[in-house]
């Protein structure tokens, strides 16, 4: 039995959301596995499931879930956690979820930007290309210092919202 079916749910309502979600984060760019299964991990109550249950409730095979959850650890989307007294493992997805990935791609950010600051420099700030690449690291740095003041206004509205300290 599914969590969902466990929590009296409406299995097919919950599948429905899962797919209908799991479609809308593959149009923003998400594999589908990864999608599907993350997808499913939201909708539990728990926000964890095994390898066995995302199989079930996904119809989907212990390969795929693998490599779904691969990954979305990789991405910092869900992490993995043994349960206690047990060689599985269990498949979280937390509450911060959002905040956690999108501070994460900070890192790729700076990246991009350093490899553009060698681009400008390597093709001359007064040639095209050189001012298309300055624009475009202007762009990422201006990004970079609004998520940092926006990720600083939402932790101040969830604490308000619900109760995190």
């Amino acid at each position: 039995m599914t969590e969902a079916a466990g929590a009296g749910r409406n299995t097919e309502a919950v599948s429905r959301f899962v797919e209908h979600f799991a479609a809308q984060l593959v149009e923003a760019g998400l594999p589908r596995m990864p999608a599907r299964v993350f997808a499913a991990l939201l909708a539990s109550d728990t926000g964890t499931l095994t390898s066995a249950e995302l199989g079930e409730q996904l119809q989907i095979s212990p390969a795929a879930v693998s490599g779904a959850v691969r990954y979305l650890a990789q991405v910092h989307m869900v992490s993995r956690e043994r349960e206690p007294g047990s060689r599985r493992e269990r498949y979280r997805v937390h509450s911060d979820q959002w905040y956690e990935a999108l501070t994460n791609r900070n890192a790729i950010i700076k990246r991009w930007e350093d490899a553009l600051r060698e681009g400008v420099t390597s093709l001359g700030a007064d040639s095209p290309a050189g001012r298309r690449l300055a624009e475009t690291l202007a762009f990422f740095e201006f990004v970079e210092t609004e998520v940092e003041v926006m990720m600083e206004r939402w932790r101040v509205h969830r604490d308000k919202m619900f109760g995190r300290g």
